[in-house]
């Protein structure tokens, strides 16, 4: 099978396109054809040696797929050749064929096609834990989205709007801004050409804003926490824009407010059970129209270098999409 193949850490362009030998399914596992699978920006850190999680060399990107049941192993029951299935690998979907624990597969109902299904755990999966599961939000509060033109914030502007928030949503360019207009949000900030504090004390009022989405960090984080309402909920996702910001912990004890950890991941691995049932409600509300599962641009396997490089690049308006 072909796979994309991380012998050391470095760039994009040190990745290699190898064949290695098909696997297959062991006691209580799943060989899954890939039909698609889904980058997300922590890629570009995975494969540099930057990310938290730090696999044996050789490892492959990309950290969710979805495809069709190719062989099912011994002990495997509600599976069968050629179901349709979705999963999140961690790492390791960018190739032809993956294993899989069964009790880590999702089905995907024949309305929802398989390449917007690849891009639903992460940035979906995340996002329903962090609103849901962290912040508690409510009908009618104030949430503000930082990066909401990325694959993490589109779903936190699409998620919001489901659980009946006002959503601000704020990005780096007027293009973006019009992005996440279109897929729900009420308001938009430019923070490329606006002051974000500014703009968030202006939209949030004298309430403030009741929960912040933050996978940007940087010098966005100590703005958007002081435009918070009293008992306010900061959600930390990531830090894609580069450093990981300092706190000035007094802004805390003065608006009384929560910085609220998101560590998707780590819940997955704790609480499947709530997990599973997170992301049976993600995949029915986007095979009934209610979530875009966004896909900006498909690329071949073979260009997976390219994609990463793009994701870098902050040209991607949700998913980046590799076809095996």
């Amino acid at each position: 099978m072909k796979a994309i193949i991380c012998r050391r850490y470095g760039t994009a362009d040190d990745l290699e396109l190898c064949d290695l030998p098909e696997p297959e399914a062991g006691e209580g596992e799943v060989v899954v054809k890939v039909a698609a699978a889904a980058l997300n920006f922590f890629d570009t850190l995975l494969i540099a040696g930057k990310y938290q999680v730090k696999p044996d060399f050789p490892f492959s990107p990309a950290a969710e797929f979805a495809g069709t049941v190719h062989e099912v192993g011994p002990g495997v029951t509600g599976f069968e050749i050629g179901d349709r299935v979705m999963s999140y690998a961690a790492y390791g979907a960018a190739r032809e064929y993956y294993v899989q624990k069964a009790s880590r597969l999702v089905k995907v109902p024949d309305s929802l096609d398989l390449d917007r299904a690849a891009g639903l755990s992460v940035t979906y999966g995340t996002t329903i834990h962090a609103l849901k599961d962290r912040a508690k939000l409510k009908a009618g509060e104030t949430l503000a989205v930082l990066g909401a033109a990325g694959g993490t914030g589109l779903a936190a502007v699409e998620i919001g709007k489901l659980m009946g928030a006002r959503v601000i949503a704020c990005a780096s360019s007027d293009e973006k801004c019009a992005f996440a207009k279109k897929h729900g949000a009420d308001e938009t900030i430019n923070y490329a050409a606006n002051d974000l504090r500014a703009e968030l004390k202006r939209l949030g009022g004298r309430h403030g804003i009741d929960v912040i989405y933050d996978p940007v960090g940087d010098r966005y984080a100590e703005p958007a926490l002081r435009s918070m309402a009293w008992a306010g909920r900061y959600l930390v996702i990531g830090f894609a824009a580069g450093e990981i910001p300092k706190i000035p912990l007094n802004l805390v004890l003065l608006k009384s407010c929560d910085i609220v950890g998101v560590h998707w991941g780590a819940f997955v691995a704790r609480d499947p059970e709530a997990e599973a049932a997170n992301m049976n409600e993600i995949v029915r509300w986007c095979a009934d129209g209610k979530l875009s599962a966004h896909v900006h641009a498909v690329y071949p396997l073979s260009e997976t270098a390219q994609a990463l490089k793009d994701i870098a690049a902050r040209k991607i308006m949700g998913k980046a999409i590799l076809k095996p």
